[in-house]
């Protein structure tokens, strides 16, 4: 799969369906399960790599109130969710983000983003979805762009 499917495949998200974050995603999923299952693990990988690059200390300053800052609690799963909702919102966004930390979304998360590919592949094949995809998604899997910061 190309970057260029993949962000294609992105802009199917139906924000008309805010509120409803499987109706949002549908389009997508309804795509990615109507092409060659290497596509849903490629969609994977690619997803995957986009988080990764995004789990970095430089973007959880600027998540709004949960922003990461030293000796408070922080919460991996919202950071995770977070960086979802830059993806989410194209490649536009994200390529932004990535130049400039300051532009995360504030308060806004996307954790519906994670389900396209299992679902996708559940559809497509009806078996249950079993794929590690390329790069670690969790939060501080980026060890360089936590480097030091990691307690």
């Amino acid at each position: 799969m190309s970057e260029a499917h993949f962000w294609e495949i992105i802009s199917l998200l139906d924000w008309s369906k805010a509120g409803d974050d499987e109706a949002v995603v549908e389009p997508a999923k309804a795509r990615l399960a109507s092409g060659p299952v290497r596509h849903i693990f490629e969609f994977a990988d690619l997803l995957s790599e986009k988080l990764y690059a995004l789990d970095s200390r430089k973007y959880a300053l600027y998540i709004g109130e949960d922003s990461w800052s030293p000796n408070r609690y922080f919460s991996v799963d919202n950071f995770l969710y977070a960086r979802c909702c830059v993806v989410a919102n194209g490649k536009d966004t994200y390529e932004n983000v990535l130049h400039d930390p300051m532009q995360m979304p504030k308060d806004l998360t996307f954790e519906e983003l994670l389900y396209i590919p299992s679902a996708a592949y559940e559809r497509k094949t009806g078996k249950q979805y079993d794929y590690t995809p390329a790069y670690p998604i969790e939060t501080y899997s980026n060890q360089s762009g936590w480097a030091d910061e990691i307690e």
